[in-house]
C-alpha cells in the first residue's frame, strides 16, 4: 500500500495528494547503517593534505652548533632538532587518505531509511513546484515564512535552479540541492526536507 502525503504550493496551501513509493518512504529505521554512511561521508570530505617537516627533512646541515662540554648550555647535536626555531616537528603530520568505501546497496538502504524516518517524523514537505518570481533573497524568505520553516532546511529540485541558488546564497540555514546529488547526510543534517514532486519522481526512479 503506497504512502500518501499532502502536496503544497509556494504559499503553503494544499493543492493535492502525492502517492509515495514504499521502497523509499516506508523503510524501517536503521540508525547504525545511517551512522556508518554519515561517518563515511564526513571522512570523504577530508582532504588529508596537512604536512610538516621532520628533522631529517628540514633544509640545512647536521653540524653540531657548539661543542659538547664547558659552555654552560644544554647539549645539542643539530639546529634541525625540534628545540630550535625552524627545526623539524616531532611526529610531523603527513598527507593521508581518509576515504571510507561503502557499497552501493548500503548507501541506498541508509538513504531510504533516513527518508522514511523523516517522513514519519513529519519533517518532509512536498511541493507542487519551487519557482521564484525573482531571484531575490526576500522571495526565499517569504517562502520559508509561508511554510513556517524557521530552522535548517534542504530544498530539493529535479534540475539545477540557478535562481534558487542565487536567491538562497545569503541564507545560512537554507541548502538548495538537486535530487541526483541528495545524500543521506543532507537528509539527516537538516531539520526539514522540502521535495518538489519532480524531485520525488527522480528519487523514486533511482530507488525502485
Amino acid at each position: 500500500m503506497a504512502v500518501s502525503a499532502k502536496l503544497l504550493n509556494m504559499n503553503g496551501e494544499e493543492v493535492g495528494k502525492l502517492n509515495l513509493s514504499d521502497n523509499l518512504f516506508a523503510v524501517d529505521y536503521n540508525e547504525p547503517l545511517i551512522h556508518e554512511v554519515v561517518v563515511a561521508y564526513n571522512a570523504n570530505q577530508r582532504q588529508g593534505s596537512k604536512s610538516a617537516l621532520t628533522r631529517s627533512e628540514v633544509r640545512g646541515h647536521a653540524k653540531k652548533p657548539y661543542r659538547q662540554k664547558h659552555t654552560g648550555r644544554a647539549r645539542h647535536g643539530s639546529t634541525k632538532s625540534p628545540e630550535y626555531k625552524g627545526g623539524g616537528v616531532v611526529f610531523a603530520p603527513k598527507p593521508r587518505d581518509f576515504t571510507k568505501k561503502l557499497n552501493k546497496q548500503v548507501k541506498k538502504i541508509a538513504f531510504a531509511s533516513a527518508m522514511s524516518e523523516k517522513l514519519r517524523q513529519n519533517e518532509i514537505l512536498f511541493l507542487d513546484e519551487f519557482k521564484l518570481a525573482e531571484a531575490k533573497t526576500k522571495e526565499v524568505v517569504n517562502f520559508l515564512n509561508a511554510l513556517k520553516l524557521d530552522k535548517s532546511v534542504v530544498i530539493v529540485t529535479d534540475k539545477k535552479n540557478e535562481d534558487a541558488l542565487r536567491a538562497a546564497g545569503n541564507l545560512q540555514n537554507v541548502q538548495i540541492q538537486i535530487a541526483e546529488l541528495l545524500s543521506t547526510y543532507d537528509v539527516v543534517a537538516n531539520n526539514k526536507v522540502v521535495l518538489t514532486k519532480d524531485a520525488v519522481k527522480s528519487l523514486e526512479e533511482a530507488y525502485n
